[in-house]
């Protein structure tokens, strides 16, 4: 008898999680084609100037400390720590980037799949000018504001 139910339980665990999975695929994303469409173009200009930005950032965080007319001379210790600390805020900044770059991946995913410019949180529609401000925004202002604490 343990054993049947523990069978049972398996499925009433799984069957909520079913259930949620087929909500989630329910779920349509509020925006015409058209306006899809703009998003897209939107994330794919705020991608491509990610891309560059993070180029350049990696190009001056990773070029030699040592370069220039000056590198015979010993180097102040000031320097070196301004050098140190302006490598450190570049490198901040590519993380930064990076991860937006992929929260932009995901909504050209969430595009594609159609579900693009609904709230992960309460499944209803994100605000237009949400999507125009942060245009891979997962959650509502109201859930967003939940989530820190607001």
């Amino acid at each position: 008898m343990p054993a049947k139910k523990t069978g049972s339980v398996r499925r009433d665990d799984k069957h909520p999680k079913e259930k949620e999975k087929e909500k989630a695929e329910k779920i349509v994303s509020p925006l015409s084609k058209h306006e899809l469409n703009q998003f897209k173009t939107l994330l794919i200009l705020r991608k491509k100037q990610l891309r560059g930005d993070v180029s350049k950032l990696e190009s001056e965080a990773l070029k030699d400390a040592g370069s220039g007319d000056l590198s015979s001379l010993p180097m102040h210790m000031a320097d070196q720590g301004t050098d140190n600390f302006e490598q450190d805020i570049t490198l901040g900044l590519m993380e930064s980037e990076g991860e937006e770059l992929q929260e932009i991946e995901e909504a050209l995913d969430r595009i594609k799949e159609n579900t693009y410019g609904v709230c992960d949180t309460c499944r209803k529609a994100i605000p237009k000018p949400r999507l125009k401000a942060i245009p891979y925004a997962l959650l509502c202002v109201t859930c967003k504001a939940k989530e820190e604490g607001a």
